[in-house]
């Protein structure tokens, strides 16, 4: 019998660390903060915004930083819920320009928020987000909706 199969040093792997279920993302925002003041500061920017009819730079402000490593249900809720609100501020004719402008990040987050909104349809909220995702599909590709459906981090 060879030496080398008679090595215990590979019994020293503690597989339970590599569990799925264990596994924690070192990026994971930690519990409590303010998370909610900082929702409610957005959602009035945003709001401003779509008051003077500037939807892009409502689009803008509603992708910059999204609560994905948020473990709070309700903010994750309510930011959805700006930026459905936002999306159909949009008329047809400026989807594809505001698309354009996106970095292929922004992109991907679109198409998180595009996703739930499909997991989630609100009364004619469907053939928009259909619209959105033509869009946004031609920009970012088949890439974007990998990477979206992959991510392990929600909205």
């Amino acid at each position: 019998m060879a030496k080398a199969t008679s090595s215990t040093k590979f019994r020293r792997v503690d597989v339970d660390e590599l569990d799925e279920e264990n596994y924690r993302d070192e990026t994971d925002a930690p519990e409590g903060g303010d998370e909610g003041t900082t929702i409610g500061q957005r959602e009035s920017e945003v709001e401003g915004h779509l008051k003077l009819k500037n939807n892009k730079e409502a689009l803008k402000a509603v992708m910059h930083d999204p609560p994905v490593a948020s473990k709070d249900q309700t903010v994750k809720d309510q930011f959805f819920a700006l930026v459905i609100r936002v999306l159909t501020a949009f008329k047809t004719s400026e989807i594809d320009d505001a698309v354009k402008t996106m970095s292929s990040d922004q992109i991907d987050i679109l198409m998180k928020y595009i996703y739930r909104g499909f997991a989630e349809p609100s009364e004619k909220s469907s053939a928009l987000l259909l619209q959105w995702h033509e869009k946004a599909l031609a920009i970012g590709g088949l890439g974007s909706i990998v990477r979206v459906l992959t991510d392990r981090k929600n909205v």
